[in-house]
């Protein structure tokens, strides 16, 4: 099945250049392009993609914005893509907001060109893209520029988890792959597999990103630990 693209960014040459690296793959196909947020949102009403790759900053209207009105859109409107950030790193706090708002995760702008290409499959999948590398960068600002998390609410959704998935929440929201947490914890890599899934559903969460957020706002990952 072909994966259906729009690019949302205020430089043309960053969408011509995606645009051009996406389109020359057999199971892409770019079906729109946007300088900024309320195009964006516009084109993705009219084009229903399956992959929105949305700039965090831009005029009009920014991407945090935009992925809000694609990600919850008023009523009769029923296409929800998913949204990849583009970002570089001195705007993690968007990210973190974007994150919040459904996007299914994030990749930096200079990313090798195959890194990009594998992000749009990743996410039309289904998956959310949290590289670990990223998410500890991201855990590690949020830790710095936020102050300590709740520990109402979001704690006492957590006390339905049993011990074993209560590690394995803490390990995902310090940015641990799927292998790093097996190793970890002495389990085999589909167990954990299983243990996430059994975490998200308990949560009512939809992604490994979500799942990250949750933890530091319920308290169970806390900035300086």
């Amino acid at each position: 099945m072909t994966i259906k693209v729009i690019i949302v960014d205020d430089q043309a040459m960053v969408r011509a250049g995606f645009a051009a690296l996406l389109a020359a793959q057999s199971d892409i196909d770019v079906v729109g392009e946007a300088p900024d947020g309320r195009q964006g949102v516009e084109v993705s009403r009219r084009a229903h993609p399956d992959v929105v790759l949305m700039d965090v900053r831009m005029p009009e209207m920014d991407g945090l914005e935009a992925a809000r009105q694609l990600l919850d859109p008023p009523r009769g409107v029923i296409h929800r893509p998913k949204v990849l950030m583009l970002t570089t790193f001195d705007v993690d706090d968007y990210v973190y907001e974007a994150l919040r708002a459904g996007a299914s995760g994030f990749l930096l702008k200079d990313a090798p060109p195959a890194d990009l290409i594998s992000a749009v499959r990743v996410v039309a999948a289904g998956e959310a893209l949290l590289a670990p590398s990223v998410t500890r960068r991201l855990i590690a600002d949020f830790a710095r520029q936020r102050p300590a998390p709740r520990r109402d609410g979001p704690s006492a959704r957590r006390s339905g988890l049993t011990p074993r998935e209560t590690e394995v929440l803490e390990l995902i929201a310090r940015g641990l792959s799927n292998q790093e947490i097996a190793e970890s914890l002495v389990l085999a890599e589909q167990t954990v597999k299983t243990h996430i899934g059994r975490v998200l559903a308990k949560l009512g969460l939809r992604d490994r990103a979500q799942a990250v957020i949750f933890a530091y706002e319920s308290g169970l990952v806390t900035p300086g630990q």
